[in-house]
């Protein structure tokens, strides 16, 4: 079996570079493909980078070049729903694009025109092994729920709120929607994971570098015991 990891930023995979006993690196679309094992097992760790774009384009990459069996996606999200709190981790059991509009033909907004499902769902027996990979949290909770994804950096309560109304999202973030699309298109397992950085919903928010800490040892953690799991 082979593991495509993305994350779109370094800090979201830094840590687990380092813990790569690296084989090759492949560079492609200007993104670095590495290749070698991962606490055991075979995987091909990349760095999208930012936006739908970038990480749909690192998706079929993986699946294409490095015929990856399932994908994993790794990074952080805003908080959505009032209970989630920075340093909790959201689990997404399906994604949508919310910046995907075209009601103006009847579709509903995140509807993909013209494709024959609404959300893109996550791989039940990853979500499952996700959920007992999370055992180790202690001071923060885990939640399994809808993340949605556009290229915008959200820091408006009236949008947070609207991804409540809309779609009950449990967390908004900039890649996980079109990674899935791709896995989906392909019929490739995948699940997407979000370490959670703030709320505007209840005004939860943490230092950037304290939380970068707190995010990449968590999806760390998260992943080595995904991993020795599978």
């Amino acid at each position: 079996m082979i593991i495509g990891i993305i994350g779109a930023m370094d800090e979201e995979i830094e840590i687990l570079l380092d813990k790569l006993n690296l084989r090759k690196k492949d560079l492609k679309g200007n993104m670095e493909f590495n290749c070698g094992k991962l606490f055991s097992k075979e995987v091909v760790l990349v760095r999208s980078g930012i936006g739908k774009v970038n990480a749909a384009i690192c998706s079929q990459i993986l699946i294409d070049d490095y015929n990856v069996d399932i994908i994993i996606n790794v990074g952080v999200a805003g908080g959505v729903r009032f209970d989630i709190y920075p340093g909790d981790i959201v689990i997404g059991n399906n994604l949508v694009q919310y910046d995907m509009d075209t009601s103006a033909f009847g579709d509903k907004i995140g509807q993909v025109p013209r494709l024959d499902t609404y959300d893109f769902k996550c791989d039940e027996k990853l979500i499952d092994i996700a959920k007992k990979a999370c055992a180790f949290l202690e001071g923060h909770n885990y939640f399994v729920g809808r993340i949605v994804s556009g290229d915008q950096f959200i820091n408006d309560v009236d949008k947070i709120k609207w991804f409540n109304d809309e779609f009950k999202a449990y967390a908004c973030e900039m890649e996980g929607a079109s990674i899935a699309q791709v896995c989906y298109l392909n019929k490739v397992p995948f699940v997407v994971i979000r370490s959670i950085s703030d709320n505007a919903s209840n005004g939860a928010h943490i230092d950037y570098e304290k939380f970068k800490i707190i995010a990449v040892q968590n999806s760390c953690n998260i992943l080595k015991n995904m991993l020795e799991i599978m």
